[in-house]
């Protein structure tokens, strides 16, 4: 009877060492998941949560085996919340750590400067990553930068993200102005950066067309930029064709080639450079350019240096064979 009972407490102790020998092997084991999983960790999620996600995830065999491993050998950590990459056969040790302290997942969406908003709207909507409607944003609203946003997240957060962008950095150029600024109102400085912004595609340039746009306006000449004819047919998308006389004379609320003054608001989401040109814009006598045939432009202080610049910029376009 002594010799049964030593047998059974053998066998006990071979079986606690056992289920003890697995507690701790499935720890490091390699994990269940075939493939990188993506894994979503709302804020305020606890580690009980987490390991419910991902056992749905395929990412771990038994979510209470995790969470019991994780409170024992997990040194009591806090995890993160964001979107992780858990990698194919990561351990339970391993999963923990990225939760608690590796990288999550940065998904971007970048909207370049000058992009109108009817472009912001489609690209917002073309991302399937983002979730919910949205109406077209206000022009001029959204400051082009890239934007950080999670996986399932709406598009209406993220627009707003990158609307209180804009009026964040405008509140902070505006109170940087300098005295010459032509610009009455942060409202007048985004049209008028709008402008900028579309007019020129070389960052060194935008103060002296800044500039330019200033002295016109003080003097009550016409703008006569381009991309205000376009704004009101296409909204600021390209036009895709030359400019026709009768959309050069069309008397709207946009075209300066019809009226003084700035148009009635923005013609594009201008970036930082092109805000900061109006409120810091060139000391100059110029009220002219023309393109240079070189990307850049020439700039001019009277009518007859401008229309010399423009004898030249048409015979390089003949040479070209563009006339």
């Amino acid at each position: 009877m002594r010799r049964l009972g030593c047998i059974v407490l053998l066998i006990g102790l071979a079986v606690a060492a056992f289920v003890a020998f697995r507690f701790v092997h499935g720890w490091s084991e390699q994990g269940p998941a075939a493939k990188d999983i993506s894994i979503i960790v709302p804020e305020g999620s606890t580690l009980s949560d987490a390991a419910v996600l991902l056992k749905q995830a395929g990412a771990v065999r038994s979510a209470d085996a995790f969470l019991t491993r994780a409170k024992v050998f997990g040194g009591g950590k806090s995890i993160k919340a964001g979107e992780f990459i858990i990698p194919a056969g990561a351990s339970n040790s391993d999963i923990l750590s990225i939760l608690q302290g590796g990288k999550t997942l940065t998904r971007l969406i970048t909207i370049p400067e000058g992009m109108p908003s009817i472009l912001v709207y489609e690209r917002l909507m073309a991302n399937d990553q983002l979730t919910g409607d949205i109406k077209v944003p206000e022009e001029g609203s959204v400051l082009p930068d890239s934007y950080a946003f999670d996986k399932g997240e709406a598009r209406a957060v993220v627009l707003k993200r990158m609307q209180d962008a804009m009026d964040k950095a405008l509140a902070k150029l505006w109170a940087e102005r300098a005295a010459n600024t032509i610009a009455k109102s942060p409202r007048e400085a985004i049209i008028l950066a709008s402008i900028v912004e579309k007019e020129t595609g070389v960052p060194s340039e935008r103060p002296m067309v800044a500039g330019v746009y200033s002295n016109r306006l003080r003097t009550n000449m016409m703008l006569q930029a381009d991309p205000t004819i376009i704004y009101p047919i296409t909204k600021g998308k390209p036009l895709g064709r030359r400019i026709r006389k009768s959309e050069i004379a069309a008397v709207n609320d946009y075209n300066t080639y019809a009226m003084t003054g700035l148009p009635r608001g923005p013609i594009a989401n201008p970036g930082r450079l092109s805000i900061l040109a109006v409120l810091h814009p060139a000391q100059t006598k110029a009220l002219y350019f023309v393109a240079d045939g070189k990307g850049g432009h020439i700039f001019a202080d009277t009518y007859q240096q401008h229309n010399e610049n423009v004898r030249k910029w048409f015979e390089i376009r003949r040479s070209r064979g563009e006339l």
